[in-house]
């Protein structure tokens, strides 16, 4: 007859060999597994980088260093991303089978519940292939300032389901790429400075379009813009008789995203020049008329 007190050493002898043999037969094939997944993001990530970046140089080959790591950064987040999802799935269902699950039930209800989706999953797949056109057909890459549904903002990240946008406020926006029908990139490339310059009446327009002109390229010069421009702003003519202004029309182009400083500082310039000139810019007076 068994001791009483010699039981419990016996059941945890017993529970210690079962976890020992569990931990041998099963453990550690599954950290085996989480290892090897982990190993193989690292070295599809180096991949997905050196392979990625040889496509696109020699496809973009005379775009700029800028537009080149956009487009790089962008499909290097999808394509990993992609590949990251499923090598986990496989994981994880590896690991359900090394637990002792047959995972073949498994299988055949995931194809029955997508079937099942299919029916009411036509949003996400059209965001899905919105998503795969938006990428193939480079409208638009991470860094980008662009418009899409109503709402501007630079593109933090872009992937096959929906972008997110950054506004001048802070405020972060997740637009599915379904809802995308019309995409305006403001940072492709290259940019344009489009200024609207309302003088008085009264100026003479070969004098104003001189003094434009004389202070765009003084400008565009200076050691502090000069890198950024591509070309020298400059007035193309006359654009509207307005009522209180003639509107000399300004165009010029710059470095894709320095559109919006360069158009702070230059209008700034064009002032200065304009006041040096004895060159009035209209506004609206208000008059007070002294009764006697």
């Amino acid at each position: 007859m068994l001791n009483i007190v010699t039981m419990p050493h016996m059941i945890f002898d017993s529970i210690q060999e079962e976890a020992v043999k569990w931990i041998f037969e099963h453990g550690i094939p599954i950290l085996v597994i989480l290892i090897g997944v982990y190993i193989a993001q690292r070295i599809l990530k180096s991949v997905i980088h050196h392979v990625l970046d040889r496509i696109v140089r020699k496809t973009y080959h005379s775009r700029s260093e800028a537009a080149i790591g956009k487009r790089q950064d962008t499909l290097e987040n999808v394509f990993y991303v992609t590949i990251k999802v499923l090598l986990w799935l496989a994981a994880g269902l590896m690991i359900l089978s090394e637990i002792g699950l047959d995972i073949a039930p498994l299988i055949a209800g995931a194809g029955i519940a997508g079937l099942a989706f299919g029916f009411g999953g036509q949003y996400l797949v059209r965001d899905l292939i919105s998503g795969l056109f938006i990428i193939l057909e480079d409208q638009f890459r991470k860094g980008d300032v662009v418009e899409i549904a109503g709402i501007a903002g630079k593109v933090e990240d872009v992937n096959l389901r929906r972008t997110v946008l950054r506004d001048l406020d802070g405020v972060e926006h997740h637009i599915p790429n379904g809802e995308i029908s019309t995409t305006s990139n403001k940072t492709k490339f290259w940019s344009r400075i489009n200024l609207d310059i309302g003088v008085g009446y009264e100026a003479d327009i070969t004098k104003t379009k001189d003094v434009l002109n004389k202070a765009c390229k003084t400008f565009a010069e200076s050691d502090e813009w000069k890198e950024k421009i591509i070309k020298t702003p400059e007035v193309i003519g006359v654009d509207e008789l307005g009522d209180w202004a003639v509107v000399h029309k300004v165009l010029g182009d710059v470095k894709p995203g320095t559109q919006w400083e360069i158009k702070r500082a230059l209008l700034a310039t064009i002032k200065e020049a304009l006041d040096k000139a004895g060159i009035e810019i209209p506004y609206p007076h208000n008059v007070q008329i002294n009764k006697k």
